[in-house]
């Protein structure tokens, strides 16, 4: 479909400007979803869920990740990380929110007026938003942001200390994120992206650096938002709290998980992969295409601790954005480190 999308646009007659912009802007659109479905399927082989050889899954993983700009086996490596510790406080790899203590001490600021942040005008918010759907993946990717302070191997990789105070790229093969032995598999992914990247060029040099930005680089930004939205909203939820040391297990933090709908969109683009997330993180290697199925199957069995939301996904997204900022230990919980989200409606009322 990707190579019909792109042979389509660059074949059809254009002749008015209006309609180029709108055809171009389309089919940005469109390759960003079947972009996002290849991401999906890379995801997949890395979890060994594509098929049931390892080498085909990693060749094709490799193949269509670099394809996207994604080092293959380098995020394998800490997507494994992500999955073994989901939802603990400080050793996650993705979407770690920080407590208000921590921030209110940075800012040197109360709670309270801490909490007076939370209520940005939806301006500040829109601009934050787009800067976290258009950068968020790539931040990741180079700086480790939204890991936990004790997510890499190297040990605590200075998430408070600036972005550049430690080597936590994921293209970095001596980063801390990796243990020495697994640097080959970081060059190797380095190497994926450099192909891509040399195949670009070379595209470029056919047609011009507008096209290549026009057939490419617009999906894939329309990849990072998609990849960026929906990990967000399947981590993050403000009736669904994080866990610390003492009371994370793996059980418990594998279902701190939520199930979304994504509707036509995640059934046809997204192979139906998106919707079953909390099946996902207790059994990584299910088939996606039997991932509905596992899900019907435990659902009963979960109860209250299954998580789902029916919430439209754009307003999903500005909700979820917009009060999920910083979380706070309950002090009244049957437990300590249980960290619950905190959110201007609660904190007045309370």
């Amino acid at each position: 479909m990707a190579v019909a999308l792109a042979y389509g646009i660059v074949h059809i007659p254009i002749e008015s400007t209006v309609a180029s912009v709108a055809l171009w802007g389309i089919y940005g659109f469109a390759q960003g979803l079947v972009f996002t479905g290849i991401w999906i399927l890379a995801h997949e082989c890395g979890h060994g869920a594509f098929s049931a050889y390892p080498y085909l899954n990693n060749t094709v993983g490799w193949l269509c990740h670099s394809f996207l700009g994604v080092p293959y086996l380098s995020w394998k490596i800490t997507h494994a990380r992500h999955h073994r510790f989901t939802g603990h406080l400080s050793k996650d790899v993705a979407f770690v929110p920080r407590t208000a203590e921590e921030v209110s001490g940075q800012k040197g600021i109360s709670l309270q007026a801490l909490q007076e942040l939370c209520e940005d005008t939806p301006v500040a918010t829109t601009a934050k938003l787009i800067a976290h759907q258009l950068l968020g993946w790539q931040a990741h990717m180079i700086f480790n942001v939204s890991a936990g302070p004790e997510s890499a191997v190297g040990g605590d990789w200075g998430r408070n200390k600036g972005w550049f105070s430690a080597r936590a790229s994921h293209f970095d093969p001596w980063s801390i994120l990796f243990l020495p032995q697994q640097a080959k598999l970081v060059v190797i992914s380095d190497i994926g992206l450099a192909l891509t990247a040399y195949a670009l060029y070379k595209m470029a040099q056919v047609t011009s650096w507008q096209t290549v930005a026009l057939l490419w680089v617009v999906p894939y930004l329309w990849v990072h938002h998609w990849l960026v939205a929906i990990t967000f909203l399947q981590h993050t939820h403000p009736d669904v709290p994080h866990y610390g040391d003492t009371t994370w297990t793996f059980t418990l933090g594998n279902l701190c998980t939520i199930d979304r709908d994504f509707g036509f969109v995640g059934r046809f683009f997204f192979h139906g992969a998106i919707n079953d997330h909390v099946i996902h993180h207790l059994f990584p290697k299910i088939p996606f295409y039997h991932a509905s199925d596992a899900t019907a199957a435990i659902r009963p069995l979960l109860g209250e601790f299954y998580n789902t939301s029916q919430e439209n996904f754009l307003v999903s997204l500005w909700r979820t954005f917009r009060e999920c900022r910083w979380v706070k230990e309950e002090t009244a919980a049957p437990a300590p480190h249980i960290y619950h989200w905190v959110r201007p409606s609660t904190e007045r009322a309370a």
